[in-house]
């Protein structure tokens, strides 16, 4: 069979994936906090050849999605007028700790609310069961809860529960490599070094919107659509070529 039949059949399925980044950051462009990904691709094996007047010339067998990037660039902020709504002025991250695996995770998004756990007060009740009480705390109303400047819980007074909280902002030397858990949470890995404060600072009352710029990923979302559709030309022409070559042999 000839080769590029099959160059353009992997084209074609990496194009694809390439539109499946580019139609992602489209459906989060209304994501608070949200940071765009971009793709990258590299080559796949390939060799140099003998060609005319023993001229060497690069011959390879197509490329491939390597990995994506993300864009950390900040998006605008915006007010919400909800005190517990926070942004971050400058570099950094929101903390967020979840109890029931022990993950740390960071976040831009600062839509945070108030929940409620219980906890022992080391009393018990006449019938010896220890007695429990309400504590509140700040979250992302998803099961994780937002840490302070010191690593520690922010527990709120419900009856000052529209004064602002002491959330804390982390940051990283570089961000390298963070692995993208959801569309706005992402974890560190080592090659990010060691986690510190932050100089940016939390503004509460308003959110960060989402990086993804709506016009870019359109005019990439076109790009893709175009070479998909010359990698599916190629695949067709390689098949007539090879049918009227089988037709000929015959």
């Amino acid at each position: 069979m000839n080769q590029s039949f099959f160059i353009g059949a992997v084209g074609a399925h990496q194009q694809l994936k390439r539109l499946t980044v580019h139609s992602n950051n489209i459906a989060n462009v209304n994501t608070y906090a949200f940071k765009a990904e971009k793709p990258r691709f590299t080559a796949l094996m390939y060799d140099n050849i003998r060609g005319i007047d023993n001229e060497m010339l690069p011959s390879g067998v197509g490329t491939a999605l390597w990995t994506t990037d993300t864009n950390f660039s900040s998006g605008s902020l915006i007010s919400t007028e909800r005190s517990q709504d926070y942004a971050i002025a400058g570099e950094g991250f929101f903390a967020l700790a979840d109890l029931s695996t022990g993950e740390i995770s960071l976040t831009r998004n600062g839509a945070f609310v108030m929940s409620e756990l219980e906890r022992a007060t080391g009393e018990l009740d006449e019938n010896g069961v220890p007695v429990m009480e309400k504590i509140y705390y700040l979250s992302d109303n998803d099961g994780r809860f937002v840490l302070s400047q010191n690593g520690g819980m922010i527990e709120i007074d419900p009856a000052a529960r529209d004064e602002e909280q002491p959330v804390g902002v982390f940051d990283y030397i570089n961000y390298n490599g963070m692995e993208h858990i959801n569309d706005t949470r992402f974890l560190a890995v080592d090659k990010n070094g060691g986690i510190r404060n932050s100089d940016g600072k939390a503004i509460s009352g308003m959110l960060e919107q989402s990086n993804a710029d709506l016009a870019e990923e359109f005019s990439k979302v076109i790009e893709a659509q175009r070479a998909y559709g010359m990698a599916l030309k190629m695949v067709m022409t390689s098949d007539e070529i090879e049918t009227t070559i089988n037709s000929l042999s015959n």
